[in-house]
């Protein structure tokens, strides 16, 4: 039974340690390559026309911001000059550009964000005083009512992981594989590298979506048993 649980949790969690392995995989700087990656996104951004687009420095992770209409990068992405840092910023370039281009996926995916946040956020904290609430009640009711809230929550989230998987494949394939491809920023035998640092970007959301769905059969057992 543990070796099972075991391999499920690889199963889950496989994604995401495949992300991790690309990116630093290929972090390595390479003397050959321009500029940072922080230089080729303020070059893309004006190439591309995106007026109103800035770039900086993030120490939340690489994302682009619709808002404040900001791309940004971590560190080692924006100072490095490696074919993961060239990706990641194109990647989030082309964000940018569906942006600019009123893409509805993304427009949907911008408006969804916060409340399914705050949904996930509500969801763990009611799931946590399940057990208090059915002790105080002593009813199954009222803890069934709240444990489906908090369930509903973790689904949700998981939900919104896994419909914003074609806005980020989009982003690496459909906007900045050409762009680096077209504009000879990467050499032929660069671009297979390029394209598995550019699917494992894509790839994030899915890999967040099954650690969710991981959580959410965590926490449905747990309340089983009770």
């Amino acid at each position: 039974m543990i070796w099972l649980l075991g391999l499920g949790l690889l199963l889950v969690f496989m994604p995401t340690l495949w992300v991790r392995w690309v990116m630093q995989r290929y972090s390595a700087d390479l003397p050959d390559l321009p500029g940072t990656g922080g230089e080729l996104a303020q070059h893309l951004i004006e190439r591309l026309g995106l007026e109103g687009v800035g770039v900086e420095t993030s120490d939340i992770g690489d994302h682009y911001d619709p808002e404040n209409r900001m791309v940004r990068l971590s560190e080692g992405n924006w100072s490095g000059k490696s074919l993961t840092a060239v990706a990641v910023a194109a990647h989030e370039v082309g964000h940018a550009v569906q942006h600019h281009q009123n893409d509805a996926r993304l427009n949907a995916r911008t408006k969804l964000i916060p409340i399914v946040t705050v949904l996930g956020q509500l969801s763990v904290g009611l799931l946590t005083v399940v057990p208090i609430i059915g002790l105080l009640t002593r009813h199954p009711a009222p803890t069934l009512l709240i444990a489906g809230i908090g369930l509903s929550g973790l689904l949700f989230r998981m939900l919104l992981h896994l419909v914003t998987l074609p806005t980020e494949w989009d982003a690496s394939f459909g906007k900045a594989l050409p762009v680096l491809t077209e504009g000879k920023y990467i050499s032929p035998e660069q671009e297979k590298v390029v394209r598995r640092v550019l699917g494992a970007a894509a790839l994030t959301y899915f890999a967040a979506a099954l650690a969710d769905a991981f959580n959410l059969f965590r926490w449905a057992s747990l309340l089983i048993r009770r």
